[in-house]
């Protein structure tokens, strides 16, 4: 086993990664940037070393010289910067340190979206009707042939990297072009490849992924699924498990069909094998997550299974020791993303010091966070928070526990997305496990339609701030002052 890790990420999976190291055993290794100097996960590591390159946690050679040079043996890339970068997998594998994380050989193949989609049709498995070829900007004659080919409405989509970015849906042919430019420029940002491709949009959806794990011995299992169909920005804000829009019988062959994929490209890790489910219930294959995911908590909670550690024994060589068959699911989990920012103004980020940050607990409530008092959220990076994580018997009670928890969650000092998550979880399509990817895009037209009640208890705040701030600001004199018994009690008896 390890004896010390280095972890190549910030934020709340940075103290993710950090605390099952901790269980473990192993010694840690945190890396920050000045923006990050307070943050949780360099409180809680062994070691912390600065980061000084322009890259920040993104530069291979930086990382990999504080690794050699503080005794690291693995390093652990969490999601998002290196963690689907084949060359950093292959650059730790040069110089002798353990990339925790699949092959450098399978993160290359599975970047390629067409390829591995193909790899999949060959197999006789659905995938969604796509451009035969990546294309750039300046294709134009090939991006409309393509797009006219497929029909409108198409999906812009980038040809690496994940978490939604580099994707836009177009609905009218006079908009592809503007909106090419538009996800090429972003894809070029996030992952330095701008290539892009186009996939014939499939709506109504539901997006599901199976978790998996695989050592190095050929051992595969999964640990169900998760549904997370509530998009905003191309991101997942919320996620569960089960899937409400899979009956058990299509929840079975999902499974297997992850199983089956993942061994075509001899996937091995941990990561999360992609599906499209439309309408008829009827699943297309899209892409393997070649990491950990954002939404782990929910398959651990569900599964009992420590995933984080269950990488970390991959890597270190060790055969999971169990099968399919061992795996029990039990119950329901739900997953929301709490992200420094404002829904009423256009979801703009909110980066500050949180003044207070009270976290909600209780049974089967759990929060991944970076956050504590007196810690700065940073400008620069993804504006998530936190990840509010409960669990059920039932999705009813876990609806109801994600809602007390929601209350319960108090942030001071920088805007959250709070109240927008109240406004889903007391949604009557939400609570009937009604949704698809349009959801959330129906409720944006709704925001800002407060109900009367809420109008009640604003108004009841801003008369009490009111108050409070005019007692502040005025000097009075007690009235035992004004009474004069301080005065009557100086003169001694006669």
């Amino acid at each position: 086993m390890f004896k010390k890790i280095l972890v190549a990420n910030r934020g709340e999976i940075a103290v993710r990664v950090i605390r099952a190291c901790r269980d473990m055993g192993i010694g840690t290794i945190a890396v920050y940037t000045e923006s990050d100097r307070d943050s949780l996960h360099v409180r809680l590591a062994d070691e912390c070393l600065p980061l000084h390159s322009e890259l920040r946690y993104g530069d291979i050679k930086e990382i990999l010289e504080l690794a050699l040079a503080y005794g690291a043996d693995a390093i652990h890339p969490g999601y998002g910067f290196l963690a689907e970068r084949p060359e950093f997998a292959q650059a730790c594998a040069d110089v002798g340190v353990t990339f925790i994380g699949p092959p450098a050989d399978v993160i290359a193949a599975l970047q390629v979206k067409i390829n591995s989609m193909d790899t999949a049709a060959s197999a006789g498995f659905y995938v969604p009707d796509h451009s035969e070829s990546s294309c750039t900007p300046y294709d134009e004659e090939a991006l409309q042939a393509a797009a006219e080919d497929l029909g409108f409405p198409v999906v812009v989509k980038a040809c690496r990297g994940g978490r939604g970015r580099g994707s836009r849906v177009v609905y009218k042919p006079e908009k592809l072009l503007k909106t090419v430019a538009q996800a090429s420029r972003e894809a070029a940002m996030i992952y330095g490849d701008s290539r892009l491709y186009l996939e014939r949009a499939i709506a109504p959806s539901h997006y599901v992924a199976v978790q998996i794990l695989a050592d190095n011995e050929g051992n595969m299992v999964h640990l169900g699924e998760r549904e997370g169909s509530l998009l905003l920005h191309n991101q997942k804000l919320f996620s569960e498990s089960p899937a409400p829009c899979l009956s058990q019988e299509q929840r079975e062959r999902l499974w297997q069909a992850a199983l089956e994929i993942a061994r075509l490209f001899d996937y091995r890790n941990a990561g999360a094998v992609e599906f499209l489910v439309d309408g008829q219930g009827r699943f297309y294959f899209t892409e393997i997550k070649a990491r950990i995911q954002i939404e782990h908590p929910v398959s651990e909670m569900v599964s009992g299974v420590d995933i984080v550690r269950e990488q970390i024994r991959i890597a270190a060589g060790q055969p999971l020791g169990y099968g399919q068959e061992d795996i029990h699911l039990h119950g329901w989990a739900m997953q929301a993303r709490i992200n420094a920012e404002d829904p009423w103004n256009n979801y703009l980020p909110s980066p500050g010091t949180l003044e207070r940050f009270r976290l909600p607990g209780g049974p089967m409530v759990r929060v991944d966070t970076y956050g504590c008092g007196g810690c700065r959220v940073p400008v620069r990076y993804d504006p998530l928070l936190a990840n509010l994580v409960v669990g059920g018997k039932t999705r009813a009670e876990c609806v109801a526990r994600l809602r007390r928890a929601l209350e319960d969650f108090k942030v001071v000092g920088v805007q959250t997305n709070l109240p927008l998550h109240l406004k889903v979880v007391n949604d009557p399509k939400f609570i009937a496990g009604q949704m698809d990817t349009s959801f959330l895009q129906r409720m944006k037209l709704e925001i800002g339609s407060e109900s009367a009640g809420m109008r009640r208890d604003l108004a009841v705040a801003a008369a009490v701030a009111f108050v409070l701030r005019n007692q502040r600001s005025r000097a009075t004199t007690p009235a035992r002052v004004q009474s004069g018994w301080h005065r009557a009690s100086r003169h001694l008896p006669g």
